[in-house]
């Protein structure tokens, strides 16, 4: 579906920075302006970057919703915490429970693992938070209520989705009241959506997991062919765990929550680059050929190995493992294109925002639904849309990640954080799928390699390693460079200049005085805003 002539845009936008000692950026203004207002009240980056996660939920209802997902890095006083907000998987899910099944379903009950988002919520504002709960939930509850005008992006991507959702559970009455997906510029009110937050608000997120919410969700499921229950929602918890590193270029340190996220993989992909030169703006070889084959050869040790961290052992050390990254490095061809396969270590729709404050503190935080809507499946009268990373589980016996009850699926989201010299330096992420990994070490090359400011880093043109020897480019990259990976034997597959496959990055970096420059990708909606 095509926009309107008037919601089109020819050219790309020459955006600018935001510095400020507080700031905020994500892929929504209004969420973002919710952060912001957080902080003019004395909240800090946690407080705003929880306002603007529970408003994302409502204003931007295609990437994320409040039956997802979540994983935080903050850095507070010195150290680098990370929580993991997934959930698990319901206990009916034993292999047998999908015989027959040669993979994971798309959509529908069938993927919908317990939402782990809320329970975030609730640990980050209860260990780092400085104003109330409730307050938090001011904005987003006011955007549902009384509705806002649904942006351009959001509209196409509304749209896209409709008719793929329309008939699972629950979707049409949500999201499609008239039939028909919101145009641009049309106002959204979603009333439930506001009686639902308020009531996660007021309950520190109890209804949620054991009240009110909590049955309509299990009841749902049993009425509608789902196999959550009530019982699968009280025993949900997040984790506080310790961070994954890797060292690039002597002085700085890509840090990134351990499996069951991807994460892994950049860390994987840097640690082979490192044994090269560093790149040279624009250069075919070394800023687009080596990464992609890098990422090519970490995604094939991310699908055979990384799952639901109880069964990882000590296999994730293995694969980031300095000797272990040189093998790996030195199948690598920087003129010629490969097909990847694992290797053997140790011999054996998403929204991303990120937060700073005055006092140091910096947040960098991502939550899904994962695919746009996620299941399709919408709880009835409750705004709550459940997600689909489910179908993320492998169905094949004796893989890491092969489902089980009360396990967690591998998972695409992650945020990012890098120091330099054990200092904060950036807090970032690039929403999108597997783009995320591969969006990590791109961003780790604009900013680190080549030394440009966030927004040149953001704007650059990027690559996206598909399955297969596809490679996505976008259609701003030089010609050159283009030529260049064909030569060199890649498939490349360019992608119109509105394409929404390469992710929508979002950064802060801490300047030497303490302050910040934030900044936003111009290929989403989003905004950075200070004071």
């Amino acid at each position: 579906m095509s926009a309107h002539p008037y919601w089109q845009f020819p050219h790309m936008s020459r955006r600018t920075p935001v510095l400020a000692a507080n700031v905020v950026s994500t892929t929504q203004p209004l969420a973002a302006q919710a952060g912001l207002r957080m902080l003019l009240a004395g909240g800090n980056a946690v407080d705003a970057a929880l306002a603007t996660a529970i408003t994302l939920t409502v204003v931007e209802p295609v990437m994320n919703g409040i039956g997802g997902d979540a994983f935080a890095l903050i850095w507070d006083k010195g150290t680098l915490h990370a929580l993991n907000a997934s959930g698990r998987a319901p206990q009916a899910w034993t292999p047998d429970y999908f015989h027959g099944k040669s993979a994971m379903p798309d959509l529908g009950w069938g993927t919908v693992t317990v939402p782990g988002q809320v329970a975030g919520w609730v640990e980050l504002s209860r260990r780092f938070g400085k104003l109330p709960f409730r307050d938090l939930f001011e904005p987003a509850i006011a955007y549902a209520e009384n509705g806002f005008a649904v942006s351009p992006t959001i509209a196409r991507q509304w749209a896209a989705q409709a008719l793929l959702l329309k008939d699972q559970p629950g979707y049409a009455q949500a999201f499609l009241p008239t039939g028909a997906a919101p145009q641009a510029g049309d106002i959204w009110r979603f009333p439930a959506q506001a009686r639902t937050l308020e009531l996660i608000a007021t309950t520190g997120g109890k209804a949620f997991y054991e009240g009110e919410l909590a049955e309509r969700m299990a009841n749902f499921s049993a009425e509608t062919g789902g196999a959550l229950t009530r019982a699968d929602l009280a025993a949900n918890r997040c984790d506080w765990v310790d961070p994954l590193s890797m060292s690039y270029r002597g002085d700085y340190m890509l840090h990134e929550l351990p499996p069951n996220g991807q994460g892994i993989a950049a860390l994987m992909a840097l640690g082979m680059l490192d044994t090269f030169d560093p790149p040279r703006a624009n250069a075919p070889s070394s800023l687009f050929n080596l990464p992609i084959e890098a990422m090519k050869l970490a995604f094939a040790d991310l699908h055979e190995h990384v799952g639901d961290p109880i069964g990882m052992g000590e296999l994730a050390a293995q694969l980031l493992d300095k000797d272990y990254l040189r093998r790996r490095a030195a199948l690598i061809d920087p003129r010629k294109a490969s097909v990847p396969t694992a290797g053997l270590p140790g011999h054996g729709g998403t929204v991303y925002l990120t937060a700073a404050d005055a006092d140091g503190m910096m947040v960098s935080y991502i939550q899904s639904n994962y695919h746009g809507f996620g299941s399709g499946v919408v709880v009835p009268d409750t705004g709550i849309a459940l997600h689909n990373r489910g179908r993320s589980f492998s169905l094949v016996p004796g893989h890491r990640n092969q489902v089980a009850p009360g396990k967690r699926p591998m998972h695409t989201i992650i945020p990012a954080f890098v120091t330099r010299n054990g200092e904060p330096y950036a807090s970032f992420g690039v929403m999108g799928g597997n783009m995320q990994a591969q969006g990590h070490v791109q961003m780790m090359q604009q900013l680190v390699d080549l030394g440009h400011n966030p927004q040149t880093a953001v704007d650059a043109p990027r690559f996206r390693v598909e399955s297969g020897p596809r490679v996505m480019l976008e259609d701003h990259t030089p010609a050159v460079v283009v030529e260049a990976l064909r030569a060199a034997g890649h498939n490349i597959a360019m992608q119109p200049g509105d394409s929404l496959d390469f992710g929508a990055a979002q950064v802060i970096v801490r300047q030497s005085h303490g302050g910040y420059i934030a900044a936003s990708d111009p290929r989403r909606d989003g905004q950075a805003v200070g004071y």
